[in-house]
């Protein structure tokens, strides 16, 4: 890999974008690396997983654009899809995904991070979708996650604009969690994707299939998604330990390899 590192500590895998010169930003190649390197992922043992950028500037500054200026209509729909298909493969990734957000979030950069579960970010970042003072449109799903997350009315208001706010701002509306220092950043993300990793799987698993599914239902058929997900927990090794010590106090043993039972 040229673009991509990917490390596992314990149950938490962090992969990093590493094209720090280029302020990390997307290309045809680095997409094609992060997509194998999702793909390749161990989720027998791994329980989480975070994304951040190289270097303390940025962590994704956007979509190359010197890339993009010569596609023709069909290459520029092309290059949509492939960044579409590795983001929608990082969300609907069964395990959680926490964005270690380190500087610039902009365009792709900000796609990317909404593409995961969780969002936090150094008190330097900054988030926006500038695409239309590049005569385009967000094509990697800024139009379509950013109203969901925030709401239409501030998604039509930022990327209309195409103005970049800060890590306050973007706290406000919603758009992270958190804002840490550079220094704490990865260690928080860290001790986050650790708490995420020693709960029960199958129902952290369940939990972001339930949330992510339920969020395109109607309420009715969201609640009988929920009632399959929580069944399909008992009878688990999880479920029937958890519950076991929980009646007798003592503390569940950890379970390294995930399993279906």
């Amino acid at each position: 890999m040229s673009f991509i590192q990917y490390e596992v500590q314990g149950m938490v895998a962090v992969l990093t974008i590493d094209r720090p010169k280029a302020l990390n930003a997307l290309n045809s190649a680095v997409l094609e690396e992060m997509d194998a390197v999702i793909d390749a992922i161990d989720l027998n043992t791994v329980r989480c997983l975070v994304i951040t950028g190289s270097g303390e500037k940025s962590f994704v500054a956007g979509a190359d654009i010197g890339e993009m200026s010569t596609l023709t209509k069909a290459e520029g729909e092309a290059f949509g899809k492939k960044g579409n298909d590795v983001f929608r493969k990082i969300e609907t990734l069964p395990i959680p995904v926490i964005a270690a957000i380190n500087g610039f979030a902009l365009g792709g950069g900000n796609e990317l991070a909404m593409s995961c579960d969780i969002r936090i970010c150094s008190d330097n970042a900054v988030f926006g979708q500038p695409e239309v003072g590049l005569g385009i449109t967000p094509g990697f799903g800024g139009t379509q996650r950013l109203a969901r997350l925030v709401s239409p009315g501030m998604a039509k208001q930022l990327i209309y604009t195409g103005r970049n706010i800060k890590a306050d701002e973007a706290k406000r509306i919603g758009l992270v969690n958190e804002i840490y220092t550079q220094e704490e950043l990865m260690p928080a993300a860290l001790k986050m994707a650790s708490g995420i990793a020693k709960n029960a799987p199958i129902a952290v698993r369940n939990c972001k299939k339930a949330i992510n599914e339920g969020l395109e239902l109607g309420m009715d058929e969201a609640l009988v998604l929920e009632e399959k997900l929580f069944g399909d927990c008992f009878e688990t090794h999880d479920q029937v330990e958890g519950m076991g010590c929980f009646m007798s106090r003592e503390k569940p043993k950890p379970r390294p390899v995930f399993t279906n039972n």
